[in-house]
């Protein structure tokens, strides 16, 4: 249920986010749905892999290039969700941040039964 919650959660944050910045659109609430989803697994399949790869450049830049990742993510799950539109590498940097901060406050406020 909680995943459930976090996903619907994140739907919603990503059509407020539409709002906020000019570049980014999200034509519908399903569309936001289906770009969540696939935000949720390239985070979870793919963000691993690249922050491994590219461990010196995080370490060399104290972390912040993981803010790089996130941003890049963001804009290539734009490229296959059609509706969903990122214009440029700013907007996805800012989406993403946005993305990345609700995120964390979610998982504060919900919290798991082991937690």
């Amino acid at each position: 249920m909680r995943l459930l919650l976090r996903w619907l959660i994140n739907a919603l944050v990503l059509l407020l986010i539409s709002y906020l910045v000019p570049r980014i659109t999200v034509s519908s609430f399903y569309i936001a749905l289906m770009a969540a989803l696939l935000l949720g697994l390239a985070n979870a399949l793919i963000r691993p892999l690249l922050v491994l790869i590219t461990l010196p450049a995080t370490i060399l830049t104290l972390g912040l290039f993981v803010l790089v990742i996130n941003a890049l993510l963001f804009w290539f799950v734009s490229s296959f969700v059609q509706g969903f539109e990122v214009a440029g590498f700013w907007a996805a940097f800012v989406g993403a941040l946005l993305m990345t901060l609700t995120g964390w406050l979610t998982n504060l406020l919900i919290k798991d039964k082991k937690d």
